[in-house]
């Protein structure tokens, strides 16, 4: 946060020195803005061209660019405003040396003065926001669309990993019908008992008692049951 509020505020006063620069002087007295923008592939001449048909229509162009970059928290369109005010700068120092043999600088008002030093400190301070400046991306809080996402299902290799803590839980199921349910009985099969040794004598039911009748009853009447 901290690294993103200082590169805005880098970013910001360079493209405001680079804006300002052509309304002071260059060299010798004469505006930045009296510079033609043609004259920097051409040859520096003695016409006074508007405003925007002059560098100023250049460093205009790379202020925007360096705000929309503060605004969209892009590091390229920041350093990409910074080059362009650099470039231009740099292509009129060579023309201006071309067409007087070379660049003077003098106390008494001549030669180069301080709107060319504002514009190679706007150009500075522009690159010097994009770097510190974390990006869009550079924070530590992830992407939303990162964060939302699901965690992918684990493999029939490894169905036992469920969910990602890698913490036992269920197998995959890869049936649609309901699991069945358990068996309540816990003894062994019926099988196992039929297989199973031959009952004890502890396990053996006792001999029935003889039914002795009653007296004074039919001996030949069965015995009840």
């Amino acid at each position: 946060m901290v690294r993103n509020v200082l590169g805005s505020v880098l970013a910001l006063a360079g493209a405001a020195a680079a804006v300002l620069s052509p309304f002071r002087d260059w060299y010798d007295g004469r505006l930045g803005r009296h510079y033609r923008i043609d004259e920097l592939f051409t040859g520096v001449t003695g016409s006074r061209p508007g405003p925007l048909g002059s560098i100023f229509l250049a460093f205009l162009f790379a202020a925007l660019l360096a705000v929309v970059g503060v605004v969209l928290r892009s590091r390229l369109l920041v350093a990409s405003a910074g080059v362009v005010v650099l470039g231009f700068t740099v292509l009129w120092m060579v023309r201006q040396g071309e067409s007087l043999g070379s660049l003077t600088v003098a106390g008494d008002g001549s030669g180069l003065q301080w709107g060319v030093a504002n514009a190679v400190g706007g150009g500075v301070l522009l690159l010097l926001g994009a770097v510190v400046m974390p990006g869009r991306h550079g924070g530590r809080r992830p992407a939303r669309g990162v964060r939302d996402q699901p965690y992918a299902a684990p493999g029939s290799e490894n169905p036992d990993t469920w969910p990602p803590t890698q913490e036992p839980g269920p197998s995959v199921q890869t049936s649609t019908l309901p699991e069945p349910e358990p068996d309540l009985y816990t003894g062994p099969a019926p099988a196992a008992r039929r297989e199973g040794p031959p009952p004890g004598p502890e396990d053996q039911d006792t001999a029935p008692h003889p039914v002795v009748p009653d007296e004074g009853s039919d001996p030949r009447r069965p015995p009840p049951s």
